[in-house]
């Protein structure tokens, strides 16, 4: 399987220049799955939540939405990118959209809010799922989940073989990069992280974005990485299946193994 993270520079606000430059590079590239970054549509760094409003989509309908799911079709391949949601009561939402080739879809809202985003956003209530295509099963979480081994665990108790990390991390990549080859090491999943590079700046305050999208196996190993401020798409050949068998001795298995009852707090 052929899995691929797209990095990219988005202009804040501006969706037109955005979309285009999605549409040039994700048309340099080949897919079984492909994964975006987080607020790919329109840049990450707001705190007026009108503004954003403006801008953000529905799923079912918004231009943004509607080209992931043509792509996915077109090249029949999965294709994940986060997006900033609007529902039809006008609430906002740091979400990712799950395109499938055969036209159906999926939305997964962000869990754990970073930063300024809790001044706009409305905190994710989906919850961590997989969704299957051709037998791979694929999970999503959003930037700052990283932060929480909750996030990848759940995800590969529920079945995940691959999981799309959509980001905008302003974290260095000596930092969530180990971190992101340990979640795939602990868990023995293979973890698409499609970051962002460039910069926002608002209102004399710039945040500056750390690239370096990478795909990790489940042995923890780099695949692929991207550079610093590189606007591109990796890939790497990877085999899902081969994620099921959790166990690495005739003893141990990751999963079987665990103990939840010794767990809580």
């Amino acid at each position: 399987m052929l899995v691929s993270a797209l990095q990219f520079a988005p202009v804040r606000a501006d969706v037109a220049y955005n979309m285009r430059r999605l549409r040039q590079l994700a048309g340099e590239c080949s897919f079984d799955l492909l994964v975006l970054p987080e607020l790919a549509h329109t840049g990450y760094f707001f705190t007026d939540r009108l503004e954003l409003l403006e801008l953000a989509e529905e799923p079912a309908t918004g231009p943004f939405c509607s080209w992931l799911r043509t792509l996915a079709a077109e090249r029949d391949g999965v294709v994940i990118s986060g997006f900033a949601e609007r529902d039809g009561d006008g609430r906002l939402y740091n979400s990712a959209l799950i395109a499938l080739p055969d036209g159906t879809w999926h939305v997964y809202r962000k869990t754990h809010l970073f930063y300024k985003e809790k001044q706009i956003f409305e905190a994710g209530e989906t919850g961590f799922f997989v969704v299957e295509w051709k037998e791979c099963r694929i999970g999503t979480m959003i930037c700052y989940d990283w932060r929480f081994p909750e996030s990848t665990r759940t995800l590969a108790l529920r079945g995940a073989d691959v999981i799309a990390h959509p980001s905008n991390l302003v974290a260095a990549a000596s930092l969530w990069g180990p971190t992101m080859a340990t979640r795939a090491l602990e868990n023995k999943v293979i973890t698409i992280t499609a970051n962002r590079c460039g910069t926002d700046a608002l209102d004399g305050e710039t945040l500056g974005f750390s690239g370096e999208s990478r795909i990790i196996a489940m042995n923890g190993r780099t695949l692929a990485v991207a550079g610093a401020e590189e606007e591109c798409v990796i890939a790497a050949e990877v085999d899902p299946k081969a994620t099921r068998k959790k166990s690495f001795s005739d003893f141990n298995d990751i999963l079987a193994d665990r103990r939840p009852e010794h767990y809580a707090c």
